[in-house]
């Protein structure tokens, strides 16, 4: 595998399509609608982290200038809205097959995932993208692990786009310390016990990863594990993933109804 392509830093859209994506056949493991849905909940995601746009009470804003980011048409309809709109409209607005195609042939060129065709009656009818290098995937895992150990540990969590930290859990005991020294003999001689570093707060990206995982119904199937109750206030209070969970409902609800019309 190509060294460069485990260096690549992937934006949110790129790495919730890859945790979205079976690895071996390359068909999502969500539904076509929720993979939709949260991309674009992904690529606004991406631009508030870029400080690109921002939540301005009920409306998302354009805010000031930003870097080049590969969302730039995205950006630029918003910038030019003639009226404001609400997160879950802009998740509505921007949410589309053709967008998803797009993040994909994008990690494509990359050489992360690659282009596949299923035939059907000798013409090609769906395009899948199974896994080319497993590498920059891994690096998110890792990253997604570590935040998770951190919220059942009590880490710290920045303000934004996480909660108060989430709820905490009971720690595993602890090791050994430091040069071969037992707690007792610390004891004996008063020499005080080597401290454990404070873990490591999350970076706000990964945790905006998490909150839009939770909110597509993801998060629980990759990591079984993780503290619900905490994933479900991180969804609920970064407004990406709320506006995501806001426009599946009414997709599930307006679905659930179409029989009875």
């Amino acid at each position: 595998m190509d060294a460069e392509t485990h260096a690549v830093e992937l934006n949110l859209p790129q790495a919730f399509l890859l945790l979205a994506t079976n690895d071996k056949d390359g068909k999502p493991e969500v539904p076509m609608y929720a993979l939709r849905t949260t991309l674009a909940g992904a690529i606004l995601a991406e631009l508030e982290q870029l400080g690109a746009i921002e939540l301005r009470g009920k409306h998302v804003k354009a805010a000031g200038t930003a870097p080049k980011t590969g969302f730039q048409r995205e950006l630029e309809f918003i910038r030019h809205k003639s009226r404001p709109h609400t997160p879950k409209r802009w998740v509505s607005n921007l949410e589309s097959r053709a967008e998803v195609q797009r993040v994909y042939e994008g990690m494509a060129s990359l050489g992360i995932v690659e282009h596949a065709g299923e035939k059907h009656l000798g013409l090609f009818r769906t395009v899948r993208y199974p896994e080319k290098d497993h590498g920059p995937e891994a690096a998110v895992l890792t990253k997604i692990e570590a935040a998770i150990r951190g919220s059942a540990t009590g880490a710290p969590v920045p303000d934004a786009p996480a909660t108060n930290g989430g709820a905490s859990r009971a720690g595993a005991a602890a090791g050994a310390t430091e040069a071969g020294t037992t707690d007792a003999e610390a004891l004996d001689t008063g020499t005080p016990k080597p401290s454990k570093p404070a873990p490591e707060a999350p970076e706000d990206r990964t945790l905006a990863l998490i909150a839009l995982l939770q909110a597509a119904g993801l998060l629980t199937k990759l990591f079984p594990g993780v503290d619900r109750l905490w994933a479900y206030e991180l969804a609920k209070d970064y407004w990406p993933a709320r506006a995501v969970e806001d426009e599946l409902r009414m997709i599930r609800l307006a679905e659930e109804e179409a029989p009875a019309l």
